[in-house]
């Protein structure tokens, strides 16, 4: 009887017959489930963000699977931890009056105290740590692995479309902005964001200011194929909106 790796089996040439590789595999996805489990609860017990919750973090968990059927040597024990962390450090970036908080990065580094306190090897460590610090918009970190990029991608379609919507009058109300139509100005841009970015006083943006800085420029700045696609049909469907919008709030005639 041999023992690989604490699983013991029976050579063909004897019965009983071997231990099906699909039963090893299947106990190997269970530990890897648990883990996954593990991080979800962390997540939740961390974010508290109504924009940024564990709601958010699912529906990107849920594109990164979709855009990775679309793609080709995807490592989704690489994928999953790193959707899942993504957002690990937002709420503390929220709280930083400063500016000076960057998530994804300060993000990156909590996942890697995370990973490795579940055990997770050193090289997949540094290739999640990457997709999570390269996921941020406003960030001058490039993704360069397939499964950063899906992150990236995957982050930003949840931003767009209806849940776009909602999310960005979830934050809106969340920090007072005002609804107003007023556009931004390169004194507002100079003013109120720091070098990577982060607003300095999240009250002064509204969702419009974000409309037009953020969401319009996001289709183009995709990776994957599949996104791209997604997000065009997505921003159509906040064009629509913002404008019906800003008629109301101008008071036009609208039939």
């Amino acid at each position: 009887m041999d023992k690989v790796r604490g699983i013991f089996f029976y050579s063909m040439d004897r019965l009983p017959v071997p231990l099906s590789i699909i039963a090893i595999r299947k106990e190997v996805n269970m530990m890897i489930d648990k883990k996954h489990e593990k991080i979800k609860e962390i997540v939740e017990k961390e974010l508290s963000c109504s924009a940024h919750n564990l709601d958010h973090v699912m529906r990107v968990y849920n594109l990164c699977l979709l855009l990775a059927e679309y793609e080709e040597n995807v490592d989704l024990h690489v994928l999953i931890p790193a959707a899942l962390l993504h957002d690990i450090a937002r709420v503390k970036e929220s709280n930083d009056n400063t500016g000076k908080t960057d998530h994804a990065i300060l993000g990156s580094e909590i996942a890697g105290r995370i990973l490795r306190d579940l055990e997770y090897g050193e090289d997949k460590i540094e290739e999640i740590k990457h997709c999570i610090a390269s996921h941020r918009f406003r960030s001058g970190n490039e993704p360069r692995t397939i499964e950063a990029k899906i992150l990236f991608d995957a982050d930003k379609l949840d931003s767009l479309g209806a849940i776009g919507i909602a999310r960005t009058f979830m934050i809106s109300g969340q920090f007072g902005q005002k609804l107003s139509t007023d556009l931004f100005s390169k004194k507002y841009m100079v003013e109120n964001t720091t070098e990577n970015g982060r607003l300095k006083d999240v009250s002064k943006h509204s969702p419009f200011i974000e409309y037009e800085v953020k969401f319009k420029k996001i289709p183009e700045k995709l990776y994957t194929k599949k996104a791209k696609e997604i997000g065009i049909d997505r921003l159509n469907f906040m064009n629509e909106f913002f404008n019906r919008l800003s008629m109301e709030i101008e008071g036009m005639r609208l039939v």
